[in-house]
């Protein structure tokens, strides 16, 4: 198959397309950068891609929710064309304000009767959480996240706890494999209260739809591609790449 071709879509606030791009053609995908409202316009154009990322940033500010308005635009002008480019085996890819997106959207965990059965929240700090976190790949249900076991990523976000309306349903987006990475202390055992950043259930950092094609995560793969953005990675020696890379590279090698 030819190189994949990704589509990085652009909104008012968004902030993290430049880095997304060198990440994703680093890995080796021909890209796109192209705002809400050309897509809008044609949704058609989306049949010429095969990898979908909408990555982070503030899209129109954040003003009702973090991720709500671009959410609402998806599901009500765009979402013929998403199913579509789902059913196709295409990959779909939400970082931190995408992740919020994707999850407000319907696309990750679709709503009942009564509404959304997950959300994103303000973090039970209340304030802003700007640092590093390591992460567990709980689950390799989504071919974004294969051969991985561990990351260590930055993070930057206001509103990233994960809540679940009902208890049940945290236990079955676990037994379904959706919930595919979740925070967890430096030597791999479960989070506590300090390196949970959020205070998210089950401390979920990224959760993936029943395909697991479609991924959204809060931590910021595409701020770790080189192995020079670690902090510590003079003293840590210099690693082949940095973690975040294998993400995007595992999802051009996805469609080889």
């Amino acid at each position: 198959m030819p190189t994949p071709h990704a589509l990085i879509l652009r909104a008012p606030g968004t902030n993290c397309d430049l880095e997304t791009r060198f990440a994703l053609e680093r890995a080796g995908a021909t890209t796109q950068r192209l705002h809400l409202n050309r897509l809008r316009e044609n949704p058609s154009l989306l049949r010429d891609f095969q990898i979908l990322v909408i990555p982070g940033g503030f899209s129109y500010g954040d003003d009702v929710a973090a991720g709500k308005i671009l959410a609402h635009q998806l599901s009500s002008f765009l979402a013929d064309a998403l199913r579509e480019f789902r059913s196709a085996e295409k990959l779909i890819l939400g970082i931190c304000n995408g992740f919020q997106v994707l999850l407000k959207a319907g696309l990750l965990v679709p709503p009942d009767e009564d509404g959304p059965l997950a959300t994103l929240a303000h973090n039970t700090s209340g304030r802003y959480q700007d640092r590093w976190v390591h992460l567990n790949v709980a689950a390799n249900q989504s071919p974004f996240l294969k051969g991985v076991t561990q990351m260590h990523l930055p993070m930057a976000h206001g509103e990233g706890r994960f809540v679940c309306r009902k208890e049940w349903i945290l236990k079955g987006l676990a037994q379904s494999n959706q919930i595919v990475l979740r925070y967890c202390q430096p030597d791999g055992s479960a989070a506590d209260a300090h390196w949970n950043p959020n205070g998210s259930q089950d401390d979920v950092a990224g959760l993936c739809d029943a395909t697991g094609r479609v991924m959204g995560l809060m931590p910021h793969p595409e701020r770790h591609v080189l192995p020079t953005q670690h902090p510590q990675w003079t003293r840590l020696g210099l690693a082949e790449s940095g973690d975040g890379f294998a993400i995007f590279r595992n999802a051009v090698e996805y469609f080889e």
